[in-house]
C-alpha cells in the first residue's frame, strides 16, 4: 500500500493494524457486510505481476491450475504447493495488459515473490511487486452492480468473469467483486463508489464474506499445512487434474484418485472468541486427545461470537461434536457450506 493511498483512507476514517484496515469495530463491519453494500480496501492482499512472452508457461508449470488456457475475460483460483503437496500460497490470477496479476495474502507476498523468482532462470518472464502500481478494492452487496454502473465500470456476468478496462472488475462470487485499479485513479474511484451508496468497511467485513462463501486464503499461519482438497480448493476450481506436472502434483493427484480423503473444510460458529485463533487445534470424541483439525479463518459474527472456517476429519463433522483447543473445550456449532462437497 502506498503512503498516498493510506493517507487518503485515513481521511475517510480508516485505521490500520499491519495489513488489516478498519473503519468501525470488527463486529459492526461484519454486520454492515451482512446487510448493506460495502467497499473494502483489500490491503490484506498483495499483488505480483508476471510479464514477458513466457509468463503463461512459467506460471502454468508452477501452479495447480491451467494458466495457459485462462482467457483474457476470466480469472482463476490457483495455488503454489510444496513437493509434499501442501499449499504454500493460494491466489487469484487474471490477465494484465502484458501478462498476469496474482493476488495473494499480503503476509506471504514477499516470500512468494522471492520463491517464484528462484525459478525464473532463463525463462523470458519478469516478476515484480505490483502493489504500488495497482490497488485492489472489494465491492459486495445487493447494490454492488448499481455502484459499478454509477462509477462507469462494467459488471461481469458470471463468477470469475473479468471486465476489461483501465480498471478491471473480477466477479468473485455471488454479489462480490474485486476491482483492480491503477493507483493514480483509485481515490477518484473510491469517491464514485461511495457516492453511489457503497459503505466503507474494513478487512474483517471482506474476510467474513470469504467465510460465508467457504473461500480459504492461505496465510503465514496456515502455510504448508493442507493439501488442496482439504481446503475444498478443487471444488472452487483451483486445481486442474488434466494439466502437466507442477510441484506437489503427484500428491494432489494421488489424493484425488487413489486415496480416501479424510479431511475437508467446513463452516462453523463459536459462541465466544476467547482463545480462538487461526491454527488452533480441534478435537472430537472419537479422536480423544489427538487433534482432528485446525481453524483456518475466523471473524466476529454480525450478532455475537465468531464465524469460522475449519479443516477437520470428515467423520468428526458428521458426528456433530467438535471442540476448540481441547477435548473438553468450547463446542463448535457446525454449519453447511454454500456448495456441495459430496
Amino acid at each position: 500500500m502506498t503512503s498516498e493511498w493510506q493517507a487518503f483512507l485515513q481521511t475517510q476514517g480508516a485505521s490500520f493494524d499491519a495489513a488489516y484496515v478498519s473503519f468501525l469495530p470488527a463486529r459492526d463491519e461484519t454486520a454492515l457486510a451482512a446487510n448493506d453494500t460495502v467497499l473494502t480496501p483489500l490491503s490484506h492482499l498483495g499483488l505480483i505481476s508476471a510479464t514477458g512472452e513466457e509468463s503463461a508457461s512459467f506460471l502454468h508449470n508452477l501452479g495447480s491450475n491451467d494458466v495457459k488456457k485462462l482467457p483474457p475475460g476470466r480469472a482463476q483460483h490457483n495455488s503454489l504447493n510444496s513437493p509434499k503437496g501442501r499449499m504454500l500460497a493460494s491466489f487469484i490470477a487474471w490477465h494484465s495488459t502484458d501478462g498476469y496479476l496474482l493476488a495473494l495474502s499480503a503476509d506471504l507476498h514477499a516470500s512468494i515473490l522471492k520463491k517464484l523468482s528462484m525459478y525464473v532462470l532463463r525463462a523470458k518472464v519478469k516478476l515484480a511487486d505490483a502493489s504500488s502500481e495497482r490497488v485492489l478494492l472489494g465491492l459486495a452487496g445487493t447494490g454492488a452492480g448499481a455502484a459499478l454502473a454509477a462509477a462507469g465500470l462494467a459488471e461481469p456476468s458470471n463468477a470469475l468473469d473479468v471486465s476489461q478496462g483501465e480498471a478491471r472488475v473480477i466477479h468473485l462470487d455471488g454479489s462480490r467483486y474485486i476491482i483492480d485499479c491503477p493507483a493514480q485513479n483509485v481515490e477518484k474511484l473510491w469517491q464514485a463508489l461511495t457516492g453511489a451508496g457503497a459503505k466503507p468497511a474494513g478487512t474483517a467485513a471482506w474476510r467474513w464474506l470469504d467465510i460465508q462463501a467457504g473461500l480459504p486464503l492461505i496465510t503465514s499461519k496456515t502455510q504448508d499445512e493442507f493439501v488442496a482438497q482439504m481446503l475444498n480448493f478443487e471444488l472452487l476450481g483451483g486445481v486442474n487434474f488434466q494439466k502437466g506436472c507442477y510441484p506437489g502434483q503427484e500428491i494432489v493427484a494421488r489424493t484425488q484418485y487413489l486415496g480416501k480423503l479424510k479431511k475437508r473444510m467446513y463452516r462453523a460458529h463459536l459462541a465466544s472468541a476467547d482463545n480462538a485463533d487461526i491454527g488452533n487445534d480441534l478435537y472430537a470424541p472419537e479422536f480423544g486427545a489427538q487433534s482432528c483439525g485446525k481453524l483456518v479463518a475466523l471473524e466476529p459474527s454480525p450478532v455475537a461470537g465468531v464465524d469460522l472456517l475449519a479443516v477437520m476429519q470428515i467423520s468428526a463433522f458428521e458426528a456433530g461434536e467438535v471442540h476448540l483447543g481441547a477435548p473438553d473445550g468450547p463446542l463448535l456449532s457446525l454449519a453447511p457450506l454454500p456448495y456441495s462437497i459430496d
